[in-house]
């Protein structure tokens, strides 16, 4: 059965796909913890990489892996009326989030920009270079954008550098709270 389990995981060539669900110490513990919530989990796999590899860049040409295979995490945030808003934005590694334009509208701010990286760490429980959209603090939208439901396999964070996560494309739709926008990135 297990054996069956594994052929059925995503995965990538130079990664070994595994069992999200049996590996939680390969996952911070909001994502770990989202991940036994979520029903799809046993579409999704974990892989183990080496933790000075977890920028994008640098795991895409330690493990021959395609640019377009990654999903990047980035989280923004805007204030409105004094009440500030954040998002975490999910894009495929080869474009670049529309901060300006897009999250600004969608936030309905007049300026959104990047969340100080120790504070996007701290809030989310999760590791510079790991943040993911699963496990997010409660209150944060999540934009995914629609050009990453076509992607075949998904390499996304685990919340730690030393994992990343693999999905089908088409499952990010289904992520909690994920809301689908077409042109959230450039």
């Amino acid at each position: 059965m297990a054996n069956d389990v594994r052929m059925s995981l995503p995965r990538i060539d130079g990664l070994t796909s595994l069992p999200v669900l049996d590996h939680p110490g390969l996952l911070a513990d909001p994502v770990g913890a989202a991940l036994v919530r979520w029903a799809a989990s046993e579409r999704t796999a974990v892989v183990e990489i080496d933790p000075a590899l977890a920028d994008t860049a640098a795991m895409s040409e330690a493990y021959s892996v395609p640019l377009g295979a990654g999903a990047n995490c980035l989280v923004v945030a805007g204030r409105r009326a004094g009440e500030e808003r954040i998002a975490a934005c999910l894009v495929r590694a080869d474009t670049r989030v529309d901060v300006n334009t897009a999250v600004k509208r969608l936030l309905d701010v007049r300026k959104a920009s990047f969340l100080p990286m120790d504070r996007a760490v701290e809030e989310t429980g999760m590791e510079h270079g790991g943040i993911t959209p699963l496990g997010l603090p409660s209150g944060w939208r999540l934009f995914v954008d629609d050009r990453c439901l076509a992607m075949d396999v998904a390499v996304l964070g685990s919340g730690l550098r030393r994992s990343k996560l693999l999905m089908p494309g088409d499952l990010l739709a289904d992520l909690p709270g994920a809301e689908v926008i077409e042109g959230l990135a450039a």
